[in-house]
């Protein structure tokens, strides 16, 4: 296993001076235990060519017998330990933490057919699915569940996993769900306000960092469970935020002070000109790594940053639409990777290229990475020859490769569950520039793509139910191995509130789009995602 990690070494005078760099820092690495090669490197973080010298006379590993914190440090949730420890049985855990819930399945598949007609089917799934995200929440603090895992196909609880935890991308989606719920009818305006008001208090109670909030908490406790604040993570929050402000004004104010509090500035690299992973609270720095190519479900996080004028303009086009031919190991070399100039502005265009379809690559060429982004923005409208037309071809190429290439009966593979446990990322490698490989197929990247490619989206969703043990009484579960027909028998609240937006959005017109693009935030930044043809 080949790890690496890196830090910042700033104000390097022309005195002499000793400079400390502790390993545990370094927060690439997660493991220094099977250490058989140590490489230092040292580079200059300013683009263009070098100048100046720094000399380094003496370098010197030592030992001190402090192992200090590190990237991979857990979070132990004290009060919920103690709590579990008061209680001592385990299964009296579990089955308090399911008391907790809104609800629970009583079978674990439909056996009834589902609707014959496209839109009463899509209504049926999306009925299902927001009865499940509903069900499947804390009902004290109105927080979804980041998982529950049934044993095979019994929805027995005391033999399911329950994951009384959650991610604030969870959080974010769940209000937007919340809001498409109420437009569907599905909910009265008053159940929404209610459920709105109670997540507020939660998330105004929940301890933050510099404004933003961790990334994931204990839903029984609300203890953070996370020394990482993420800036995509929390860039859906701030989305879920816009959604609710613009459907619910009585909560402005609130809305308002969650939103203008997390500033993205600070999670800006001026330098490179990229938004960092985010930022270790323990090690007290960034992550290493940054949010570099365009079309990846990231975009929004930059949208959103620009919007509330936390970062510039001008970083919209330092994201890659294609990586430099000097990255040897990208799936394939980019083609007319040319500099181009929008508002004044030079940067790299280029694509990739698969039989007559050219195409801006994602970072492993899945759904999610391609087109999450669009439960929010209306791609297809305000940027139909950049991100959306890019939209289409990623559509079209996920299914001929699914169904023409590896010969499954179904398509669609994005981040989702295993049938064997855990959690895998999926995709179709020649999509992407590092490029993920195929797998499992999951319902939601069929519901991302109603937003470009309808009939295929509902006759692929029709055909897993009908071929699979795939849904529930809470609509579709997470994956299924096509060639075997093995199930991944869990509810992500993530994948389930994608599902859930993406049909509401087809069903009443692009109703969450239309929140999102009335809010001020998106006003201001939507217009510039207009301005660029990948393709010219």
């Amino acid at each position: 296993m080949l790890q690496s990690g890196s830090i910042v070494v700033s104000d390097i005078s022309e005195n002499w001076q000793r400079i400390s760099v502790p390993l545990n820092e370094l927060n690439g690495i997660g493991n220094w235990t099977d250490l058989q090669e140590f490489r230092v490197t040292i580079d200059s973080r300013r683009p263009g060519p070098p100048h100046g010298a720094v000399l380094i006379d003496d370098i010197a590993l030592v030992k001190t017998g402090h192992a200090g914190p590190s990237a991979g440090d857990p979070v132990i949730p004290h009060r919920k330990r103690a709590w579990e420890q008061l209680i001592g049985d385990p299964k009296v855990v579990r089955r308090q933490i399911h008391q907790r819930l809104t609800g629970w399945p009583t079978r674990a598949v439909v056996a009834e057919p589902l609707p014959r007609d496209d839109r009463d089917f899509l209504w049926r799934v999306a009925r299902d699915t927001w009865t499940g995200l509903r069900s499947l929440t804390d009902s004290e603090h109105s927080l979804p569940l980041d998982t529950v895992t049934f044993d095979q196909e019994s929805v027995e609880a005391d033999r399911a996993h329950i994951g009384d935890y959650t991610n604030v991308t969870n959080i974010g989606v769940y209000l937007m769900a919340i809001v498409a719920a109420v437009e569907l009818e599905f909910i009265s305006p008053e159940e929404a306000e209610a459920s709105v008001d109670k997540t507020l208090s939660t998330l105004e109670s929940l301890e933050t960092f510099n404004g933003f909030f961790y990334n994931y908490y204990d839903t029984t406790s609300l203890e953070r469970t996370s020394n990482f604040v993420s800036s995509i993570d929390s860039a859906w929050l701030t989305a879920g935020l816009m959604v609710a402000r613009s459907a619910f004004p009585r909560f402005r104010a609130r809305l308002t002070t969650l939103i203008n509090q997390m500033d993205f500035g600070w999670l800006y690299d001026d330098v490179e000109q990229l938004l960092s992973h985010g930022f270790y609270v323990n090690l007290g720095g960034h992550s290493e790594y940054h949010y570099g190519l365009v079309y990846t479900e990231a975009r929004l996080a930059s949208l959103i940053a620009i919007g509330k004028g936390d970062i510039p303009e001008e970083h919209w086009y330092r994201l890659a639409r294609t990586l430099p031919p000097d990255n040897t190991w990208q799936s394939q070399q980019p083609v007319s990777r040319d500099f181009k100039r929008v508002a004044d502005i030079e940067f790299a265009g280029g694509y990739y290229e698969s039989g007559f379809y050219q195409y801006v690559p994602s970072w492993g060429g899945s759904m999610f990475e391609a087109l999450m982004p669009t439960l929010v923005v209306d791609e297809q409208a305000h940027a139909p020859q950049s991100l959306g037309i890019n939209n289409r071809r990623h559509t079209e190429l996920q299914r001929r490769y699914a169904l023409e290439t590896l010969g499954y009966p179904v398509w669609g593979m994005s981040p989702s569950s295993s049938v064997n446990g855990g959690y895998g990322e999926f995709g179709v490698a020649a999509l992407g520039s590092l490029g993920y490989q195929a797998g499992v197929v999951t319902p939601h990247a069929s519901a991302l793509a109603l937003t470009v490619e309808p009939k295929a989206a509902i006759a692929n969703l029709r055909r897993l139910a009908e071929r699979y043990p795939i849904y529930g009484e809470f609509g579709f579960y997470d994956a299924v191995e096509p060639l075997t027909g093995r199930v991944a028998y869990k509810y992500l609240a993530l994948d389930q509130s994608m599902i859930f937006i993406a049909a509401a959005n087809h069903l009443k017109n692009g109703v969450i789009q239309k929140h999102f693009a009335a809010d001020p935030i998106a006003a201001k930044v939507l217009p510039l995602i207009g301005k660029e043809r990948f393709f010219d």
